[in-house]
């Protein structure tokens, strides 16, 4: 993978920026609830200059990392989870990875997402339709991956994905995603917050907590103003004396590389590698889906691949 530098930022500020990017866990009530609150500012900036997104495409595909993101909370050893959707409308669908270690890649189907008119708000309802939402654990110790299928039902992911886990999963579960854009329309900041009701946590708890969610402060807004997530949670959450468990960083990650890019070449038809061979185009570009990264190669390196078959 090949991170493109954000315009204007010098290496002190990249490494500053990076280093904020967390994933913290947490528990509430005495254990009866779980959750995490994610900083993801410099996710979604790696993110957005990557794959060369606007304003609306980073919305769509910015929410759905941080949703992912929240997921990896539980991961761990060679754990991942894959969040997946497939819908009728102009987004087409999106694909976002996340693995234990909290590396985040994924894509948009469609870019750039077609508009009618100028956006009134950031509802994305419109812009979903209809179609599914699919979540695919990938754990360590499983024969083979676990997969959740839901109806899209909100056109809102931090909506849809506390559907899921109620419907797929049977857990109550509230998401908050947040992403704050300047005048300019760059990213200023970003974050996630999530909670889980533990087996034993009563109704009016679970509905107390999924209301405080709903009103929590803008995740971007306030990470944008510089407030620190742990203080924000005590801030927030202090009638229901917040426990830290553990953190862990957060970043826009993909393993893929010349090589990889090569062994898809390698699994061509033959028929097909030998039409590359003899006609080309050279260079040969191919793209890495869940991070834009580009590669290249010449007519030499094809004829190696083809002699090799």
């Amino acid at each position: 993978m090949i991170k493109k530098n954000i315009e204007g930022e010098s290496l002190k500020e990249r490494l500053l920026a990076s280093a904020k990017d967390r994933l913290y866990n947490f528990l509430l009530a005495d254990g009866a609830i779980r959750g995490a609150i994610l900083h993801g500012s410099r996710l979604l900036k790696e993110m957005r200059a990557n794959h060369e997104l606007g304003i609306l495409e980073t919305l769509v595909l910015g929410r759905a990392y941080l949703g992912a993101g929240l997921m990896s909370a539980n991961l761990k050893g060679t754990d991942s989870t894959s969040l997946k959707i497939e819908c009728s409308g102009p987004i087409k669908g999106l694909t976002v990875e996340v693995n234990a270690f909290g590396e985040v890649r994924g894509f948009l189907k469609n870019i750039p997402i077609p508009m009618d008119k100028p956006m009134a708000d950031f509802n994305l309802a419109p812009f979903f339709g209809a179609g599914f939402l699919s979540v695919i654990r990938y754990l360590e110790d499983a024969k083979q991956p676990f997969t959740g299928k839901v109806t899209l039902k909100y056109g809102n992911i931090a909506q849809d994905l506390a559907n899921y886990f109620l419907t797929s999963e049977q857990i109550p579960t509230a998401f908050n995603l947040s992403i704050k854009y300047d005048k300019k329309g760059d990213v200023t900041g970003a974050g996630g917050l999530f909670l889980q009701a533990m087996p034993g946590a009563d109704d009016p708890l679970t509905a107390e907590l999924e209301e405080l969610v709903i009103k929590f402060p803008s995740l971007g807004e306030v990470f944008a103003k510089g407030q620190e997530p742990e203080a924000l949670i005590q801030e927030v959450f202090q009638k229901y004396t917040p426990l830290f468990l553990a953190n862990k960083r957060i970043e826009f990650m993909c393993h893929c590389s010349p090589e990889r890019l090569r062994g898809v070449l390698t699994m061509l038809p033959i028929d097909e590698l030998k039409d590359i061979r003899d006609n080309g185009p050279f260079p040969l570009e191919m793209r890495c889906h869940y991070c834009n990264t580009l590669c290249h190669f010449d007519k030499e390196e094809i004829q190696d691949i083809y002699a090799k078959r």
